[in-house]
């Protein structure tokens, strides 16, 4: 097994801890510990390893599944992992067809494991043509895997063309596998995916939409038999879902949901408006994004996203992702769900570099 560097890492690890902003942030900005009860007992496993039974029957409810069909990880990356080493196997099939640009981690694990093909979605509109994905599912398609809504440009796919996709991949007995860790920052979302039926896969936590990052919290939601057997994984990797985190949040998905999506969405709305204004003041583009995220055009004069960036970070110390690390060199990846004033911050500098 060989598994690709994760370029956009190995890029913030190169540049993260000297800058003074980062503006290539992809969830919204962290919430206060003080917020919470931060109390949880005794610190070891939590046991089952699955997760409690009763927060996983509750998580369950808001996808129509039921308790076994819950499984607590450490974060969304750990639960797309584990799925796809649940499903990569002889008995799915060795392949996965994957809608790109996307979160590296949904093409490079699979094509590790297994054999990978792109579907991509085509700039400036970024549309899912369901047709293109019907073309490259075959017999031996084990899951079908998508972010919605993506990173990283930001389109929101809607439920009528995620519930077509859902119906191809069942017509080959293939899951659908969504990666819906932005999901609840959207106004109107749709319905999850694991909601769907038999096929549908869901795969979140509390980084990107509620702000907690740092709990290490996430969970995927499906088949019985998919989700045991990324559980008999689990027991390898990470073992339990961390007991601070499944604290955490039996708070931020109880009582105190409602405020802290309510303060994000706006914090998000807001901080849309403020870069889409720079946008038109510096003549940049975008796909008028949704979450946290945009896709933004490379601006004139650069031999590309890599060279634009770096500028960026050398002479302004700020953080940008470069779009060749999601396979669009002529783009750039802009978060803007941080603090509001080192978000201004982080704009002006960088319209400073495009005016020299």
């Amino acid at each position: 097994m060989q598994i690709a560097p994760f370029e956009l890492e190995r890029w913030f690890a190169e540049y993260e801890h000297e800058a003074d902003i980062m503006l290539a942030e992809s969830g919204i900005r962290s919430l206060e510990a003080s917020r919470f009860d931060l109390d949880v007992g005794d610190l070891g496993y939590v046991i089952p390893t699955n997760g409690d039974p009763e927060f996983r029957a509750e998580v369950g409810e808001r996808y129509d599944r039921g308790t076994d069909e819950v499984l607590f990880t450490c974060g969304t990356q750990e639960a797309n992992f584990l799925a796809f080493l649940a499903l990569l196997d002889s008995e799915h099939g060795g392949e996965a067809v994957v809608v790109t640009p996307t979160y590296q981690a949904l093409e490079g694990v699979p094509e590790a494991f297994g054999e990978v093909t792109r579907v991509g979605l085509e700039p400036p509109e970024w549309e899912l043509h369901v047709d293109a994905v019907a073309d490259a599912v075959t017999d031996d398609t084990a899951v079908v895997v998508l972010a919605n809504p993506n990173n990283p440009t930001g389109r929101y796919h809607s439920e009528e063309t995620v519930r077509e996709l859902y119906d191809v991949a069942a017509e080959h007995d293939a899951y659908l596998l969504c990666d819906e860790v932005y999901r609840l920052l959207v106004e109107e979302p749709i319905p999850p995916v694991a909601s769907f039926g038999e096929y549908g896969l869901s795969t979140a936590s509390l980084t990107k939409a509620y702000g907690l990052a740092g709990t290490r919290f996430g969970w995927l939601v499906g088949d019985e038999a998919v989700v045991e057997a990324a559980w008999e994984w689990k027991d390898y990797t990470t073992i339990s879902p961390s007991p601070f985190g499944q604290h955490v949040a039996r708070q931020a998905l109880g009582e105190r949901e409602d405020d802290i999506l309510r303060e994000n969405r706006a914090l998000a709305r807001k901080h849309h408006d403020i870069v889409a204004d720079w946008l038109d003041e510096h003549g940049l583009d975008w796909y008028d994004p949704v979450g946290v995220n945009g896709f933004v055009t490379v601006p004139d004069g650069y031999d590309g996203s890599r060279e634009f960036c770096r500028t960026v970070v050398e002479e302004a110390s700020v953080v940008l992702a470069p779009g060749d690390v999601f396979g669009h060199d002529d783009y750039f990846r802009i978060g803007f769900g941080l603090p509001t004033d080192e978000l201004e911050d982080g704009l002006e500098r960088v319209g400073h570099v495009i005016a020299d």
